[in-house]
C-alpha cells in the first residue's frame, strides 16, 4: 500500500498529531515508562501548544502518515541540524504496525535528506524500546552512544543515540 506523508500546516492537523500522540504513547510506552512520565512528556512535547511552538519557533517539520484507505496511521517530526536530519518523533498506531509503513516512512525521510543534501539521519530511542531499536538496526542505523537527559519534574529520558548515513544522489554523469 502506497503511503502519503503530508506536512502538518494547520491547527486541525496539529490537533490530529496531538491526539495520535496521546493514543500511541499510552498504548506503546506503558510497558517501558510510567504513566506519570507518559502524561508529562505528552504535555511537554506533544500537546497542541508544544507542537505549534516546535513548528513555528524551533524549526521542526511534522508529517502525517496516511495510508491508501484514508486512515492516518501515525506521524513523524524532524528538523535539520547542520548537515543532518534529526528524527525527533516517529510513531505508528498499533493497528498499522507490521505493514511496512516504517520502511516507507524512512524511505521518504531518506529522499528528503538527499533532496536537501543532508548526510545522515539521527535519532534518540529509549534504551528499553527493543522492538524499535531492532527496526532501526535493520534499516541501517547504528548505535553511537547512550544518553541520559533530564526533562524536568523528576523524569529522565534514558536513550540510545542512533544514526544512519544517507548516500548522496548520483547524477546521470557521475
Amino acid at each position: 500500500m502506497e503511503l502519503r506523508f503530508p506536512q502538518v500546516n494547520t491547527a486541525e492537523e496539529t490537533a490530529v498529531v496531538a491526539r495520535l500522540a496521546a493514543e500511541i504513547w499510552h498504548e506503546y510506552y506503558a510497558s517501558i515508562i510510567s504513566i506519570a512520565q507518559i502524561d508529562y512528556m505528552i504535555e511537554k512535547f506533544q500537546s497542541v501548544p508544544a507542537i505549534t511552538d516546535q513548528i513555528h519557533h524551533q524549526g521542526y517539520e511534522y508529517y502525517l502518515i496516511h495510508n491508501g484507505e484514508g486512515s492516518t496511521a501515525g506521524y513523524m517530526s524532524a528538523r535539520e541540524e547542520e548537515e543532518k536530519l534529526f528524527l525527533s518523533k516517529f510513531y505508528i498506531g498499533k493497528e498499522h504496525r507490521g505493514r511496512s509503513y516504517a520502511s516507507q516512512a524512512l524511505a521518504f525521510l531518506e529522499k528528503l535528506c538527499q533532496d536537501r543534501n543532508l548526510t545522515h539521519i539521527w535519532l534518540t530511542v529509549n534504551r528499553d524500546n527493543e522492538s524499535s531499536i531492532a527496526v532501526y538496526k535493520k534499516k541501517g542505523f547504528r548505535i553511537l552512544r547512550e544518553q541520559i537527559a533530564d526533562i524536568g519534574n523528576g523524569f529522565v529520558m534514558d536513550d540510545l543515540v542512533m544514526e544512519k548515513e544517507i548516500p548522496a544522489l548520483r547524477g546521470i554523469y557521475s
